[in-house]
């Protein structure tokens, strides 16, 4: 192209912040530019991406806009700065190499499901990729996984062990393919190969290694499958055997397992799906989505034992495509192909995505591996999401989602890290009006978890250039992350009350200072009063918040072990609808109840030794499960509140309950104990009392909010904690609240449980910072 007469024309340098890097946002930039006939460059840099563009005035117009209104599917475009500068008279458009520079603040994509154009060439006999099981795109493959550092370029992935064969190359090198500058471009001549081995590690000599995977598991093996972000555990899901097999070898004795399917269709057959849960199935993110089962359903009774629920995803590597139709030819068309594909890890443990870890974990619960050579860098479990009636709600925000960032409306004024909770952690890095919200770490109840929370922090600092000056963290004095804040030698170390960062996680993904009305119903969070806290109401903004009502306190006996062992609270509930006279009801949870097992419990209580009070609503769930006979002891965090939540039938009716004057009040429901009771005793159907339970907490609650509003005059709720994983309480709580002319707002980005709490922290101490 002729250079342009310099007085003709305008140069503007442009600065795009948001993912755009490795999402095929320089090559959009250069077809735009070259449609309107315009001349400059561009470039990645640490920040972002840089343009600089020359033409005439209303070619830049028209440029603009595009740059605006038409970003590559993967982009998100947080902001554009522009001005004008000095014509340079270039001749061309060009894409010039990546610029570090010392500030960081260029975003990375998640990684991103097989998109249509490459599962299109993965199926195509003529295509030179044909079953290439690591096809991808600037659309579509790995990214938060394979990233060591920014700018994001090849050199500086785990990719940067494959030089590229010519063919890729000359792909890579064009601004006008779909593989221009995608970082994992492979193909079967220069990039990773799968490889199947025995449980001791051996390689197998198989000409097609994932055909010959897919008859194994059509046989009844248990396989590790390397993925994008670790290893799943696979067996067919309607093997009774095999899944048995698989959870006694994994020490996972009820927890469902998730499962892969090949398509709607096949999900259709096995649970009901609404368009709503088809469009989070098959977005890009692809998350396991937790569905309703249908009562014809075929899965093995194993995958998720005393639940109507199933939690199923669509295949998202071209790996999974292949395996999953090769487990379909396995198996034949009489029956759905549908495999386990749980979490590569014995329980309690990270899951394992370093190659010689996972054979030493893995290698006395598998028979074998379907592996690669294509290393994982940062672990990555799957995301799990469901419908309600307010929307998509993440329970587990991972793969697909981190490390997307969620905007702050109150920008912290310098660096901070929220080190989040013990259960279900995450953490959360922040700078400016940005929170970069972890993938999922776990519990922090071991040495592997605890280090694996430590170098996802390493590796998010190095990421997005953040270097901490405040630590936010959670009350509870036992908490490991707790520990680890108070460690760090940072000079500002901000404690965030537990239920006050559920309410605040909610305001900060709506973009909301408050004050707002806030429920927060959980397991468990530590106090401003020592007490152990879980059903709360609360007046809460950002900066502060105000206990306006909370479930009247019980003794917790035995502390954690009360948690295990649902019966204890059960009994404390008893003992305090009816005194000692309890242990003389004539209902089945007494006649079966170890009373000697109870009275060293009554003793602890009665000297207040080890027996913190407690306001837990998920607590009172589980007492109502143990006093139905639903679950006397629990195998994992939260099992007997779901299988009584799967017990449930709906109902119009509930039980009394009191409320007491005063701020806080006290939310007594010594009223509704005894109403079970009584219905017990009567040989009400269990269906119909949990039914009628569920809709006296909803009640409740609304009413308590209802008060609250006529106090304050606040009309917006926000509803936060674990317990609002419950879908028959939201969903009954938010109708209410609805018909009462509130505004209710709940978690939609993070999630509801703890996974959420370091968003809250991390929005608290920055609110905290800037009123300094």
């Amino acid at each position: 192209m002729a250079a342009l007469p310099i007085t003709t024309i305008t140069r503007r340098r442009i600065a795009v912040q948001g993912i755009v890097q490795g999402v095929g946002f320089r090559p959009f930039v250069y077809g735009h530019a070259l449609q309107c006939g315009l001349v400059g460059f561009v470039l990645n840099d640490s920040t972002g991406v840089t343009i600089e563009i020359e033409g005439q005035r209303d070619a830049l117009v028209r440029f603009e806009l595009a740059l605006r209104d038409q970003p590559p599917p993967l982009a998100r475009i947080d902001s554009i700065m522009a001005e004008d500068i000095a014509p340079r008279g270039d001749r061309a458009f060009v894409i010039t190499h990546s610029v570090a520079g010392d500030e960081r603040r260029a975003l990375i994509s998640p990684d991103t499901a097989t998109c249509a154009d490459c599962l299109r060439e993965l199926f195509d006999p003529s295509d030179r990729r044909y079953r290439y099981p690591f096809i991808n795109c600037t659309n579509c493959g790995p990214r938060f996984t394979i990233v060591q550092d920014v700018p994001y370029d090849r050199d500086r992935t785990t990719m940067r062990v494959f030089p590229m064969c010519p063919a890729c190359q000359a792909e890579y090198d064009n601004p006008l393919d779909r593989r221009f500058h995608a970082q994992p471009n492979a193909c079967a001549s220069c990039g990773p190969q799968v490889v199947l081995r025995t449980a001791a590690g051996d390689a197998l000599a198989a000409a097609d290694p994932i055909t010959t995977a897919a008859q194994q598991l059509a046989s009844g093996m248990i396989l590790a499958i390397k993925g994008l972000g670790g290893y799943h555990l696979a067996c067919d899901a309607l093997n009774e055997a095999a899944v048995t097999r698989l959870r006694q070898r994994k020490h996972r004795e009820a927890k469902p397992f998730a499962l892969l399917a090949p398509n709607l269709s096949t999900i259709r057959q096995l649970c009901e799906v609404n368009e709503d849960e088809a469009a989070v199935l098959t977005s890009r993110r692809r998350p396991i989505v937790v569905l309703r089962q249908r009562c014809e359903c075929l899965i093995a009774a194993d995958v998720a034992p005393h639940s109507t629920t199933l939690g199923i995803m669509l295949p998202y590597t071209p790996l999974h495509h292949l395996l999953i139709a090769a487990f379909a030819s396995a198996v034949g068309p009489d029956r759905p192909a549908v495999l386990v594909m749980t979490s590569g890890n014995l329980s309690d443990e990270p899951i394992a995505y370093h190659d010689d870890d996972a054979q030493t974990r893995l290698a006395p619960i598998v028979d074998g591996a379907l592996t690669h050579d294509r290393d994982i860098y940062m672990r990555c479990d799957d995301s799990v999401a469901r419908i309600t009636v307010a929307g998509e709600q993440i329970m587990r925000r991972s793969r697909g989602y981190a490390p997307e960032p969620i905007s702050l409306s109150c920008a912290s004024p310098i660096p901070l890290l929220a080190c989040g909770g013990q259960l279900k952690n995450t953490f959360c890095l922040a700078k400016h009006n940005q929170a970069f919200v972890s993938h999922h770490i776990g519990d922090l109840e071991n040495l592997e978890t605890l280090t694996s929370f430590r170098e996802g922090i390493q590796h998010f600092e190095r990421l997005f250039g953040i270097q901490p000056e405040a630590v936010a963290y959670d009350l509870h004095p036992e908490y490991l992350a707790t520990k680890f804040a108070l460690e760090l030698e940072l000079p500002q170390k901000l404690g965030v009350q537990h239920h006050h960062a559920h309410i605040a996680s909610v305001l900060a993904e709506h973009g909301v200072m408050g004050p707002v009305i806030g429920v927060a119903a959980d397991g468990s969070g530590y106090g401003t009063d020592g007490a152990i806290w879980g059903g709360e109401v609360l007046v809460a903004d950002l900066l502060q918040f105000e206990r306006q009502a909370h479930l009247a306190y019980v003794p917790l006996p035995g502390g954690d072990q009360a948690v295990r062992q649902p019966w204890r609270m059960a009994a404390v509930y008893l003992q305090q609808a009816y005194g000692d006279a309890w242990t003389n009801l004539d209902i089945p949870f007494v006649r079966h109840c170890d009373l000697g097992r109870w009275r060293p419990l009554a003793q602890m209580i009665k000297h207040r030794l080890n027996s913190p009070p407690t306001s837990s609503l998920g607590r009172l769930f589980d007492a109502v499960a143990a006093l139905l006979g639903i679950r006397l002891a629990v195998l994992y965090e939260g099992q007997a509140a779901i299988e009584l939540e799967m017990l449930a039938e709906p109902s119009t009716s509930s039980y009394p309950f009191a409320c007491g004057e005063g701020t806080p009040a006290t939310m007594d429901v010594t009223p509704l104990l005894r109403a079970i009771v009584a219905d017990v005793r009567q040989g009400v159907p269990i269906p119909h009392i949990v039914g009628r339970f569920h809709r006296t907490i909803a009640d409740m609650l609304a009413e308590m909010c209802c008060r609250v509003r006529a106090q304050t005059g606040l009309h917006v709720v926000a509803l936060s904690g674990g317990v609002f994983q419950n879908r028959l309480l939201l969903e009954q709580l938010v109708a209410q609240l609805e018909e009462g002319e509130f505004q209710v707002l709940i978690n939609r980005r993070v999630p509801a449980n703890d996974g959420g709490l370091s968003l809250g922290q991390a929005a608290v101490a920055a609110a905290r910072l800037q009123s300094r």
